[in-house]
C-alpha cells in the first residue's frame, strides 16, 4: 500500500504499456444518492449538489444533498443495527470477516471502475488511483478482514481472591468523515476496522469527491442480495454525501453518534472536537494537517533522495498532508541537490489525468488552486528564490506547474504553513543539532523522512524528530500493518495496523470473587 510514485505512477513503471489498466467509460455514473439501511433515498431537503471533474470544469452528476434530517436517519438506522439481539450484534466474528474480505474481493472485481471515478472526481492521474488508491483500499479490508476473529480481552492476574478479565466490545456508530485528496483510501482506513470490530458506522464523504464512497454502498447492498441474509445486515453502513457545514457538523455534535472519525484540515478537526466535546463526549480520532520536514545529510545516496522527494512533494498534486514540503539539505551538497531537483521536475508530465502518460493532474478546486497560487506568490515576496514553476498552467484552469524555491527562511509563509499544492521548499543547514531543532520548530508532527548511509545517524535522528512516522531512505512508504497518526496539531489517535483496532473499542473489565462454591 506503499503511496510510491516515479515517471509513471510507481508499480506502472514495471508494467509495459500495451498491458497498462485502462480506464472504463462512464456514459451515467448510477449511484447518486443517500445510502441508509441498505436502500436508496432521496434528501429530506430535496436539495443536490454537483460534482465536478477538476480537469475539464465539467459537471459529472448531481448527487443528493444530505443534512441534519438525513443524518438523524441515518444514525437511527444504524443504532437500530447495534441493538443486542440484532443480526449484526449476533453475528459470529469469523462471519463478519468473511464480509470483509468478500467486500475486497467486489472492489476488485470493479478496480478500473472505481479508479476511473476516483479520476473523475479527484483530478488524480488514473494509474495512480489504480495502483495505489484501489490497491491500498483492497489490502486494507483483506488486512482487518483477517483481525476480525482474532480481536480479545486478557486474563489479568491480581490475587487469590479474584478473577479479572477484560472484554473488547464496539463502541457502537461510529461516525467517518472522509477527505477528498484519497476519497475510496480514506474511507477504508475507518470503515474496516470499525467493522472488525463490530461496530455500525455512518459515512460523509467529501462534497467534491462522493462517487467512490456511493459505489462502495451499491457493493453493500448487492454483498445482502447475493447471498440473501449472509451480507452486511441493514443499517451496518449508511453513506450521507453532503456538505461539512451541515451533514459533517451533524455528525460530530450528533448525541446518538459514540465515536467520529475525521481526515482533514487541523482547523476543522478542532471544530469537529470541540462539537464532540460538547454534545455527548464522543471518541475522537484526527489525522490532520502536516509541515513535513525531510532531511538530507551529504554522505546519502543524493539522486536517490531527490527523486525520493519529490514523491513526496509533488504526488498527488502535492495535496497530501504528508507532502515533503521543508527539505534541509547539508550545505556542502545543497546546490547540486537543488540542481539535480530542478532537472527531476522537467520529467513531470502535466496532462490529462485519464492519459497513462500523465503524472501531474490539477488542483481539486477553484479555492484550493487560489490558496497555492497565493502561498506561491508570498514565497517569491518574502524573497525566496523560484527555481522552477511559480505559477498556474494556462489561464483557465486549475493546473498548476511543480514548483521548486530555494534559498528559503524559516520566518516565510511557505516555510510555515500547510501548502497542500505541489511547492517543494529547499533550505540549508551546517550541523545535525541545528536541523533538528529548525525541523521539530512547527506546530504540527506527522511524518518526516531521513536520507543518510549512517544507521547510527538515522537512528538517533529518528529518535529526536516529533513525528508520529519517520521513513528513512524513503518517503511516503506507508503499509497497512503500520500504524500511521500525527504528533501535536497533525492530530491523536492511530489508523491502520492493529493500533487501529483500540481506536474502534471499548475495554470492559470482569472481576469475579472467588469462593468455595465458584
Amino acid at each position: 500500500m506503499a503511496h510510491r510514485g516515479t515517471t509513471r505512477n510507481g508499480v506502472a513503471d514495471k508494467i509495459p504499456a500495451s498491458d497498462l489498466p485502462q480506464p472504463v467509460k462512464i456514459q451515467q455514473v448510477r449511484y447518486t444518492k443517500i445510502f441508509i439501511n441498505n436502500e436508496w433515498h432521496m434528501s429530506a431537503s430535496g436539495r443536490t449538489f454537483p460534482t465536478r471533474n477538476p480537469a475539464t470544469g465539467d459537471t459529472i452528476c448531481e448527487v443528493q444533498e444530505a443534512d441534519k434530517e438525513d443524518v438523524d436517519k441515518a444514525v437511527a438506522a444504524a443504532k437500530a443495527a447495534m441493538q443486542l439481539d440484532s443480526a449484526w450484534r449476533k453475528m459470529e466474528p469469523p462471519r463478519r470477516g468473511r464480509l470483509l474480505h468478500k467486500l475486497a474481493d467486489l472492489v476488485e472485481r470493479d478496480r478500473k471502475l472505481l479508479a476511473t471515478l476516483e479520476t473523475l472526481d479527484t483530478g488524480k492521474p488514473f494509474l495512480q488511483a489504480f495502483f495505489t488508491d484501489l490497491e491500498g483500499s483492497i489490502k486494507t479490508l483483506h488486512y482487518y478482514g483477517g483481525w476480525a476473529d482474532k480481536i480479545h480481552g486478557k486474563s489479568v492476574p491480581v490475587d487469590e481472591t479474584f478473577l479479572c478479565l477484560t472484554r473488547l466490545e464496539p463502541i457502537g456508530i461510529c461516525g467517518a468523515i472522509i477527505p477528498w485528496n484519497f476519497p475510496l483510501l480514506m474511507l477504508m482506513w475507518k470503515l474496516a476496522p470499525a467493522l472488525s470490530c463490530g461496530n455500525t458506522v455512518v459515512i460523509k464523504p467529501a462534497e467534491q469527491t462522493p462517487l467512490t464512497a456511493l459505489h462502495i454502498g451499491s457493493l453493500i447492498k448487492e454483498q445482502r442480495l447475493r447471498r440473501t441474509q449472509a451480507g452486511f445486515p441493514p443499517g451496518v453502513v449508511n453513506i450521507i454525501p453532503g456538505f461539512g457545514s451541515t451533514a459533517g457538523a451533524a455528525i460530530a455534535s450528533h448525541e446518538g453518534i459514540d465515536k467520529v472519525a475525521f481526515t482533514g484540515s487541523t482547523e476543522v478537526g478542532q471544530l469537529i472536537k470541540e462539537a464532540a466535546a460538547k454534545s455527548n463526549l464522543k471518541r475522537v480520532t484526527l489525522e490532520l494537517g502536516g509541515k513535513n520536514p525531510c532531511i538530507v545529510f551529504a554522505d546519502c545516496d543524493l539522486q536517490m533522495a531527490v527523486e525520493e522527494i519529490q514523491k513526496g512533494a509533488f504526488y498527488n498534486q502535492g495535496q497530501c498532508c504528508t507532502a515533503a514540503s521543508r527539505v534541509f539539505v547539508q550545505d556542502r551538497i545543497y546546490e547540486e541537490f537543488v540542481r539535480r531537483s530542478i532537472e527531476n521536475a522537467k520529467k513531470i508530465v502535466i496532462g490529462d489525468p485519464l492519459d497513462p502518460q500523465t503524472t501531474h493532474g490539477p488542483q481539486i478546486d477553484q479555492q484550493q488552486f487560489e490558496k497555492i497560487i497565493g502561498l506561491i506568490e508570498s514565497g517569491k515576496k518574502e524573497g525566496a528564490k523560484l527555481e522552477y514553476g511559480g505559477g498556474a498552467v494556462g489561464e483557465k484552469s486549475l493546473f498548476i506547474h511543480p514548483t521548486i524555491f530555494s534559498e528559503v527562511k524559516d520566518s516565510m509563509r511557505i516555510a510555515k504553513e500547510e501548502i497542500f499544492g505541489p511547492v517543494l521548499c529547499i533550505f540549508s543547514f551546517k550541523s545535525k543539532q541545528e536541523v533538528i531543532e529548525r525541523a521539530n520548530n512547527s506546530q504540527y508532527g506527522l511524518v518526516s523522512a531521513v536520507f543518510t548511509k549512517s544507521m547510527d545517524r538515522a537512528l538517533s535522528v529518528s529518535g529526536a524528530l516529533e513525528t508520529g512516522t519517520v521513513w528513512i531512505n524513503c518517503y511516503n512508504a506507508m503499509h497497512v500493518q503500520t500504524p500511521f497518526g500525527g504528533y501535536k496539531m497533525s492530530g491523536n489517535g492511530r489508523e491502520l495496523g492493529e493500533y487501529a483496532l483500540a481506536e474502534y473499542s471499548e475495554v470492559k473489565t470482569v472481576t469475579f470473587k472467588m469462593n468455595d462454591s465458584m
